[in-house]
């Protein structure tokens, strides 16, 4: 899911976890050109750990909706 697919349903699992890959894309780049800023890199750690919270949730809860948002986002998994 893309910025734009999100629509109003934020607090579902599949919208949360397309945001946080958004936030974590965002990250990866400053962190790419900045090398140096470790509040960013632990920032990112929490972020991927949140995102992978989910994914294990979402994975116990709806196993097809899993392996689809894991190819729409691309997600090594």
């Amino acid at each position: 899911m893309a910025k734009n697919d999100v629509g109003k349903n934020t607090g579902s699992t599949d919208n949360q976890i397309s945001l946080l890959t958004d936030r974590i894309d965002t990250i990866n780049t400053h962190l790419k050109a900045n090398r140096k800023d470790h509040s960013s890199r632990r920032g990112l750690l929490i972020l991927v750990s949140k995102r992978r919270k989910l994914l294990k949730y979402l994975k116990r809860t709806d196993l097809e909706g899993y392996k689809g948002l894991i190819e729409k986002l691309n997600i090594r998994k």
